[in-house]
C-alpha cells in the first residue's frame, strides 16, 4: 500500500500520494527566501521582539513601546508593522495600531494554548 497524504480543499478531502506531496514541499520551500526580501534587519528586530513580548506582556503591543524598547523612531516602527501587516501571515493589528498577533503567537482567545518552559502562556495563532 503506498503513502498517501491527505489534503482539504473546499471541505473535501482527497489523496495525494506522498512522494508527490514531498516534491511539492520542496519546490515551495525555494520560494521561501523570497518571500522574505523584503525584511530589512530592524524588521526581523521588530517581529522577534513582538513574538518574544506577547507570551510576557499577555495583551495587545502598542507601537510606541515598540519603538522605545528598540530604539527606532516611532514613524520607522510604524512603517515596519505596516510591511510585516501588509504581508499578511507575519502580524496583525487592532485599530489602535497595537500589535494582536504574530505568528505563532496571539492574544486573541483561540482554541489552541502554548506554554512556553518560561511558565508563559499564550494563545497559538
Amino acid at each position: 500500500m503506498a503513502e498517501i497524504v491527505l489534503s482539504v480543499a473546499e471541505n473535501q478531502f482527497s489523496e495525494i500520494p506522498k512522494d508527490l506531496w514531498a516534491q511539492h514541499v520542496q519546490l515551495r520551500a525555494k520560494e521561501i527566501p523570497k518571500v522574505l526580501d523584503f525584511m530589512t534587519e530592524d524588521h526581523h528586530l521588530v517581529r522577534y521582539f513582538v513574538v518574544r513580548e506577547l507570551p510576557r506582556i499577555a495583551k495587545p503591543i502598542p507601537p510606541d513601546f515598540i519603538a522605545e524598547k528598540l530604539k527606532l523612531s516611532f514613524s520607522k516602527t510604524t512603517e515596519i508593522l505596516n510591511d510585516l501587516e501588509k504581508h499578511l501571515f507575519f502580524l496583525v493589528r487592532n485599530d489602535k495600531g497595537e500589535v494582536l498577533w504574530s505568528y505563532p503567537v496571539t492574544v486573541d482567545k483561540t482554541p489552541h494554548q502554548l506554554t512556553f518552559s518560561s511558565g508563559e502562556n499564550i494563545n497559538a495563532a
